[in-house]
């Protein structure tokens, strides 16, 4: 099964865009499932508000599983993770035109959106030198 398909799998399932995306990534970044479907809960609808869309944001967050700065004098990590979380929201823009959940609902279906986010993680983690 590649990852536009578990992606698609747990939207299926009743899960948010964002729980889909990390889900669907989770063994690419060591992360268990259960942890990834509970971090990203509330990123669902944008924030649950309609901002940034949910698939972007589960995205997000498995590529700064990929790329970890969590050591806050490591400027090579926090720089790195910053350039690739402007690379793939610049990714979603330029497919969709916007990366706002509230702009995007009702105009393309978020399954696709889900797989795409998911596939584009897959390249940027596996990508990895």
């Amino acid at each position: 099964m590649d990852i536009k398909e578990k992606a698609s799998d747990w939207h299926k399932k009743g899960y948010n865009c964002a729980q889909s995306v990390i889900a669907a990534c989770a063994d690419l970044v060591g992360l268990d499932e259960k942890t990834a479907l509970a971090v990203s809960a509330g990123f669902g609808g944008g924030l649950r508000s309609g901002e940034v869309c949910g698939a972007v944001s589960g995205a997000l967050m498995a590529v700064g599983m990929a790329y970890p700065f969590t050591d806050g004098s490591d400027t090579e990590a926090k720089q790195k993770i910053a350039e690739l979380a402007k690379q793939c929201v610049a990714t979603a823009a330029k497919k969709y035109g916007k990366v706002r959940c509230s702009e995007l609902k009702g105009n393309i279906d978020c399954n696709e959106i889900i797989c795409f986010m998911a596939q584009t993680a897959e390249q940027i983690i596996k990508n990895k030198n």
